[in-house]
């Protein structure tokens, strides 16, 4: 449902992150994981998780892309 979901709205993305969504705020913008988000810079663009950390904070947290920006979620301390 998340996939059609992604394909019928026209929702602010992070390029390359569709399998680290989690799901849409109430406010209609997409909630993204980190550790998800964290794995896919490992496993498809080579990093180390110091690496990836780093990339993932400076470069796709901190970009600003308006008000309708993603949301992103450490989620690891509900469980």
């Amino acid at each position: 449902m998340l996939k059609q979901i992604l394909s019928d709205v026209d929702f602010v993305k992070a390029h390359g992150f569709d399998d680290a969504v989690i799901g849409v705020s109430s406010k209609e913008v997409l909630i993204y994981s980190v550790p998800k988000t964290i794995d896919i810079l490992m496993a498809e663009h080579g990093m180390s998780y110091i690496e990836a950390v780093d990339y993932f904070h400076h470069n796709i947290e901190q970009a600003y892309v308006g008000d309708k920006a993603p949301i992103w979620v450490v989620e690891d301390f509900l469980n």
